[in-house]
């Protein structure tokens, strides 16, 4: 994960040359995320799953450019906050597995909630 602090630094730095610290609070960098997201959503707004699943050069430029600012926005978020997302990561894959065992949910997307 050593490239996700190289990102986390270029993205301290893009934000302070340009004097938008000030801007990059954690409810605005949440919501701009949110935003983001958003944006990645409209991309797949209409499809069919097929469509979804082979998307042509201009889609998929389009969905790579908003993967890409879901990123930058959530390792920012994840430095103003202090979140080692390597770490949080490697937790919450643990607690799936525990929440999802394979032998209990394999085939199914139910939630968590919803086995016995």
């Amino acid at each position: 994960m050593q490239e996700l602090e190289s990102v986390r630094k270029r993205l301290r730095e893009f934000a302070a040359i340009r004097d938008w610290d000030q801007f990059h609070s954690p409810k605005n960098l949440s919501m701009a995320l949110s935003v983001e997201a958003s944006e990645l959503v409209e991309c797949f707004q209409w499809l069919t799953e097929e469509q979804s699943r082979s998307l042509t050069v201009e889609q998929l430029a389009a969905v790579t450019d908003e993967i890409a600012d879901v990123q930058l926005y959530l390792i920012r978020l994840a430095d103003k906050v202090g979140v080692d997302i390597a770490t949080a990561i490697e937790q919450k894959i643990k607690k799936n597995e525990a929440k999802y065992p394979a032998e209990k949910v394999k085939g199914s997307s139910k939630k968590y909630s919803e086995y016995e």
